[in-house]
């Protein structure tokens, strides 16, 4: 699974290095993706590509009997996608030379470099067991992005001989803009999401800060929990930087 981040509650703890999760993440971002692409495709061909392309059905691996290639995400662009990662490539040389320098790591060196590089995108993940609570969840965050609402969701596909969970991914523009990452939380629990959410900022990703690494950071700053007690019902946020409420 790509977007590894904190082991909920309740999961037991793996004994992988952050470093076999980065390479996992790697052979994943190379491989092939399903992509609908809602500012190009017509609108009417959506449900037909969400039947054919559900998420606990489509093989990590492929069939190489059957031709079938393997699959590392599938995705849904919105209609207000625009890439912009930034300048990965100088992030990590200076990832490189802070590491180099001896100086501590830690979140605010993190952003630090994230800031200079404009590496600031980021997103909510959602952790499932494969099957047909998956199917739905990815379903409504899917239909958020066909609408406008979300400008990039994907999903991992099934790994047969995995741990059985996939990851849905909802992304943002800027993990620093904390206004933007609660709004984004809303966006999700308005498609009738309860699950509970995690929020990664991309420069881990890029950097292969992920579940055990050896700086000891947490690979997730943000913990949503939907609150069913509360009026209206919302979102109890986190943050794992600081361990201060959000909302």
């Amino acid at each position: 699974m790509e977007e590894e981040g904190a082991p909920v509650e309740g999961d037991a703890v793996t004994p992988f290095a952050a470093e076999t999760y980065a390479a996992e993440a790697m052979a994943a971002y190379m491989d092939p993706w399903i992509v609908f692409d809602s500012r190009r495709t017509p609108r009417s061909e959506f449900d037909a590509w969400l039947e054919n392309n559900g998420p606990s059905q489509v093989n990590r691996f492929g069939d190489e009997k059957s031709g079938v290639s393997p699959v590392g995400w599938i995705a849904v662009l919105g209609l207000n996608y625009c890439p912009n990662t930034g300048d990965v490539a100088g992030l990590q040389e200076s990832w490189e030379k802070l590491l180099a320098s001896g100086r501590p790591v830690s979140f605010q060196t993190v952003k630090e470099l994230a800031l200079n590089h404009r590496v600031l995108s980021g997103k909510w993940l959602m952790h499932l067991d494969s099957g047909f609570k998956l199917d739905h969840v990815w379903e409504c965050v899917a239909r958020a992005a066909l609408e406008g609402k979300i400008s990039l969701v994907k999903v991992s596909s099934h790994n047969p001989i995995g741990e059985g969970k996939q990851v849905i991914c909802a992304h943002n523009q800027d993990f620093t803009d904390e206004s933007e990452v609660v709004r984004l939380d809303n966006v999700i629990r308005a498609t009738g999401v309860k699950c509970g959410l995690t929020y990664k900022p991309d420069v881990y990703t890029y950097l292969g800060i992920y579940r055990n690494n050896r700086w000891k950071l947490c690979p997730t700053i943000y913990e949503s929990k939907f609150d069913l007690e509360r009026v209206p019902r919302r979102s109890h946020i986190i943050s794992r930087v600081t361990n201060l409420e959000v909302t």
